[in-house]
């Protein structure tokens, strides 16, 4: 099959269309045969040599994918040769052919695109779990997502608008600000012309949010804390800007806050099938009816990896970057 393969770590140069053996999917399996997938941040960060893939995982990059199912494992009994499927992968994505444990396979509804069903899983299943399972967020909740405009961002505000939650979300630009707010955020703090604790305080008349995702880290550790409600929490899935920071104890204690690190990539086949159930479970309808479908930025052929990455390495791209596979 063909594959784009990572030949040392650094810059997009490293990435080159080459030949991989085909996956053979294991008795609880399917073998996917890909038509689209997506660039996330970690595939950057693997190519850098900064996130190697867990234990047992493809070394092929890409954390989602799209098509139909090729092959099924002698334990598979939810899917079917030719249907049309989306998966969350440890890697693996970007080729023709990926192999995934079944509990992390999705039928792709009738509205959506091969590229928007290659760009679903992996950003809308993390707004899911961190937001609403480890978040615990509920209808009527205020939320303070950063990076508004990324993938992650993107789902977090259509699944926080679906579920009646207030969102508040942190950009780098005008233009980037503007479609947040017409995406269903309630407000989008430029970050590079406004403190975003003084403008969540404002937002709430001095309350706080109920939650924050953040996946920047350092600095932004105090003014989060500052950002919370008496009992928030926040998830931290990323450290973007430094994974070192000092914490006010005091402020933990005394506002009661829950600082939670999270991760969706390492987790066993077991945990990402229970987070797959729970979500379709509370937000299968919607999906179903096209009302959560993922905003696409760009699409490149395979081929054009290196370009797809520095579509993202740039940080002008407003939603996913996608790659036609086939």
């Amino acid at each position: 099959m063909r594959a784009i393969l990572v030949e040392g770590s650094g810059s997009e140069a490293v990435l080159k269309l080459g030949a991989a053996d085909d996956p053979a999917p294991g008795p609880r399996e399917v073998l996917i045969d890909v038509r689209a997938t997506s660039v996330n941040r970690a595939d950057i960060l693997q190519k850098e040599g900064r996130y190697p893939p867990p234990p047992g995982a493809s070394p092929i990059l890409g954390l989602e994918c799209a098509g139909t199912v090729e092959r099924v494992g002698e334990e598979v009994r939810d899917f079917a040769v030719g249907d049309r499927v989306m998966a969350l992968l440890s890697g693996g994505g970007y080729a023709e052919k990926a192999a995934v444990d079944e509990g992390s396979v999705i039928r792709v509804p009738d509205l959506l695109s091969d590229e928007e069903a290659g760009a679903f899983p992996e950003t809308f299943l993390t707004s899911f779990l961190n937001i609403f399972l480890l978040g615990e967020v509920r209808r009527g909740a205020t939320v303070l997502v950063h990076g508004g405009g990324s993938g992650v961002g993107t789902a977090a505000i259509q699944l926080c608008r679906e579920e009646g939650v207030r969102v508040l979300v942190t950009v780098g630009s005008p233009e980037k600000a503007k479609r947040c707010v017409e995406a269903g955020a309630e407000r989008a703090i430029n970050y590079r012309t406004e403190s975003f604790a003084d403008a969540v305080g404002e937002a709430t008349r001095g309350e706080g949010v109920d939650m924050i995702l953040d996946h920047i880290g350092g600095d932004y550790l105090e003014p989060n804390l500052r950002s919370l409600a008496i009992g928030g929490r926040l998830v931290v899935i990323g450290g973007m800007g430094g994974r070192r920071s000092e914490i006010d104890l005091g402020r933990l204690l005394a506002r009661r806050l829950k600082l939670i690190g999270s991760t969706l990539r390492s987790r066993p086949p077991e945990e990402k099938r229970q987070i797959v159930k729970a979500f379709l479970g509370q937000f299968g309808v919607p999906l179903r009816e096209g009302k959560l479908r993922p905003i696409i930025d760009s699409i490149f052929p395979l081929a054009e990896a290196e370009a797809a990455h520095a579509r993202m390495v740039s940080s002008k791209h407003f939603g996913k970057v996608v790659l036609r596979v086939a």
